[in-house]
């Protein structure tokens, strides 16, 4: 098949760059028109790349999985210190809106998409590789695993869309410096529960 051409390609990223802010600040259910109107481009473009929601939603959540698995690579190679490597990656994926993935997971969306699980195996890999180096230099606790550090940035992360707090970005790396704090070795406390490794988190989705 003929490549796409490079214009295309530009209004492809935009309109999944403006999708991704817009189901951040006012969820996965924000009009196609509004997304198309943010990127720039006419609705007739928007819906020729993306038939439909669900094609738009499933390319914004790749892209972001994409994108917070590159962040992990690049501190991984560029920071010496492991737990600093597992603390830049942390507060990277903050800025990512990882945890607005979270809403559009919902019904009719395909969990299962080849694409979809190739690039979580991707994140999951470069995550738990980030763990695995901060625990063998005796810098992360013992008791946690990578399912404990996704959850948590789920959960630390996750936008309010259409709420009144509108200032609640202001205290997501405040939060997240204190969940690092416990995460670092010698651990202060004992965890109640075991820790929350990936076969876990599936089991549960």
């Amino acid at each position: 098949m003929p490549r796409p051409r490079a214009d295309a390609l530009r209004n492809r990223e935009r309109i999944v760059a403006a999708a991704r802010e817009m189901f951040v600040e006012f969820g996965p259910e924000v009009p196609l028109d509004e997304i198309a109107r943010r990127a720039g481009v006419g609705n007739a473009t928007l819906y020729r790349h993306f038939p439909d929601r669900n094609e738009l939603i499933h390319h914004v959540v790749v892209s972001v999985m994409a994108r917070t698995t590159d962040q992990a690579r690049a501190a991984t190679a560029e920071e010496a210190d492991a737990f600093d490597a597992l603390r830049r990656f942390v507060h990277a994926a903050a800025d990512e809106r990882i945890g607005a993935l979270c809403p559009m997971l919902a019904d009719g969306f395909d969990k299962d998409h080849p694409e979809l699980l190739a690039e979580r195996e991707r994140l999951e890999e470069a995550v738990d590789g980030l763990m695995a180096r901060a625990r063998r230099c005796g810098r992360l606790r013992d008791d946690v695993a990578v399912g404990d550090l996704l959850v948590a940035l789920s959960q630390l992360t996750r936008p309010l869309p259409g709420s009144a707090c509108m200032n609640f970005d202001q205290f997501v790396h405040r939060h997240l410096q204190l969940f690092l704090d416990g995460l670092e070795a010698p651990a202060r406390s004992v965890l109640p529960g075991s820790p929350a490794t990936l076969e876990d988190l599936r089991r549960e989705s």
